[in-house]
């Protein structure tokens, strides 16, 4: 019987010879005293039943050649037929019909055929391992075919024909589960790459070489099982970071494992938490960040915090609403801000600085009601200011009349003014002796050729005249002097209430 580790081989048998025919006692008789023709015919009959048992049998195991009936036999039908060789031959019994030896040729033809078909299928189960992935169900077929081969020999061969069959068919479904049982071989595999169980991993690694040595996938999962010493400890490290709260470095360690084997599951999963516990932890520091700075009034270091938050936050708004607060906070600030710097400068009697903070209190915010009254109160005394220093830096303007009356008309306005600051009061005081100064007319002498007519520009033409006396506002003033043939002549004098003005000469002297 062969073992279960080697192939099934049939076990050779030959037809059984018949002992020669023994000759009638009447046979010699016959031939003694027979006619001539009669001993041809005898060798004829005998040649004829050598045929039938020697050569016959061996015709109809050839395929598809129909059994010859022996001469002077009844036909049997074909399952009595079927079934009557797979008897022994009683004992003592040396000859068989040559009907039966042509059966007992054909049924241990297709027992053959069978064998053959299961060895074939045996030897590519070999070659795929199925002696290390299946070698419980493969013994067990092997010992189905060891049964078929005892009944072989016995000349059973319908029963060992059978006994094939269930091997084969066993052989065949283990060979149907070949895809099956790849598949599960690599995903045993791929979950051991999964845990870290390399071990458990290079073991169905091996069985599915075994099976398909040429898997696409079989080779990706061996490079990843390859991978694993240095993946493991960088997914140790990377909890060990975490656990001590040092999310940025398992952000990195995790990253540095995902490019050692991108399709690890685990490491992507881990990889995609951390960084989302990493990116949160920054938006809840960025966040607090600018709370802290907008409490201290820091607005763009604020402003800065929250906008870097909104890059990390997801489908929230809360950094967008921080931003909002800072900007109102901001805002009210600014408006503060101009108030105090609005309300100080009127307290100085810095009156356009006032207009100045009041007014971008404005632009701000057009409702703010202490920009508008501010504005009231101080662009009226900004236009007095402004013009009480122009007359106090150009006292001479006031030489003109019309200037004078406009600055009269100011003053008055201001001496109304209540309370009044110590710079105002100092402006009334000094407009008031320029203005003083401006009425109070003095005495001009003015020299000529008695040939020059002469001008005094804003006060009359004085004409001809060797000297003529004028009264004059102080301030600067320009005479003209023209002559018929002579250059003219311009000449411009200030006169000062400080001091008495010497005489001027005006007079045409240059011919042309």
């Amino acid at each position: 019987m062969p073992s279960h580790n080697e192939p099934v081989q049939p076990t050779p048998f030959d037809v059984a010879q018949p002992a020669p025919a023994q000759e009638p006692a009447g046979a010699v008789e016959v031939r003694r005293g027979a006619a001539p023709w009669v001993l041809p015919t005898l060798g004829g009959l005998v040649l004829l039943a050598v045929l039938v048992i020697f050569w016959l049998p061996e015709r109809v195991t050839a395929p598809g050649e129909p059994a010859p009936v022996a001469p002077q036999q009844t036909p049997v039908a074909p399952d009595t037929a079927r079934n009557t060789p797979t008897a022994k031959p009683p004992a003592g019994k040396t000859d068989a019909s040559p009907w039966s030896e042509a059966q007992l040729a054909k049924l241990r033809k297709e027992a053959q055929d069978v064998l053959a078909e299961l060895l074939d299928i045996q030897f590519a189960l070999e070659e795929r391992g199925v002696k290390q992935w299946a070698p419980e169900r493969f013994a067990e077929v092997a010992t189905v075919a060891a049964a078929g081969d005892e009944l072989y020999k016995n000349r059973e061969y319908e029963a060992a024909t059978a006994r094939y069959q269930e091997a084969l068919a066993a052989l065949q479904t283990l060979q149907d589960s070949i895809p099956r049982e790849l598949a599960g071989q690599l995903e045993l595999a791929r979950q051991a790459i999964e845990d870290g169980e390399q071990a458990t991993a290079n073991t169905a690694l091996e069985l599915a070489a075994a099976i398909e040595p040429d898997s696409p996938e079989l080779a990706a999962l061996r490079q990843r099982a390859d991978a694993l010493p240095e993946l493991l400890p960088l997914l140790e490290q990377a909890a060990g970071a975490e656990q001590n709260g040092d999310l940025a470095s398992a952000a990195q360690l995790l990253t540095e494992a995902a490019a050692v084997d991108p399709q690890h599951l685990r490491t992507q999963s881990e990889l995609q938490r951390v960084a989302a516990a990493y990116k949160e932890q920054r938006f809840n520091d960025a966040m607090s960040e600018g709370y802290s700075a907008l409490d201290k009034g820091d607005f763009a270091a604020a402003r800065t915090a929250f906008r870097a938050a909104g890059k990390l936050e997801g489908d929230t708004s809360e950094a967008a609403s921080a931003l909002q607060e800072v900007e109102t906070a901001a805002t009210a600030y600014r408006l503060t801000t101009l108030k105090q710097s609005g309300s100080k400068s009127e307290q100085q009697e810095k009156w356009q600085d006032a207009v100045n903070a009041y007014t971008k209190a404005q632009k701000i915010d057009s409702n703010v009601l202490f920009a508008s009254e501010g504005l009231k109160r101080s662009q009226g005394r900004a236009r007095l200011d402004k013009q009480f220093r122009t007359t106090l830096d150009q006292p001479g303007r006031l030489s003109d009349v019309a200037v004078a009356q406009a600055t009269e008309q100011l003053l008055q306005y201001a001496v109304q003014i209540k309370p009044r600051g110590p710079v105002l009061a100092r402006q009334i005081d000094r407009v008031q002796q320029l203005l003083q100064q401006a009425n109070t007319p003095i005495a001009v002498t003015l020299r000529s050729d008695a040939q020059t007519e002469v001008i005094v520009y804003k006060v009359k033409r004085l004409g001809r005249f060797e000297q003529h006396e004028l009264t004059l506002r102080p301030g600067t003033y320009t005479a003209v002097g023209t002559r018929n043939g002579y250059r003219d002549v311009r000449q411009n004098f200030t006169i000062d209430h400080d001091s008495a003005p010497a005489p001027i000469t005006i007079a045409c002297t240059e011919p042309i």
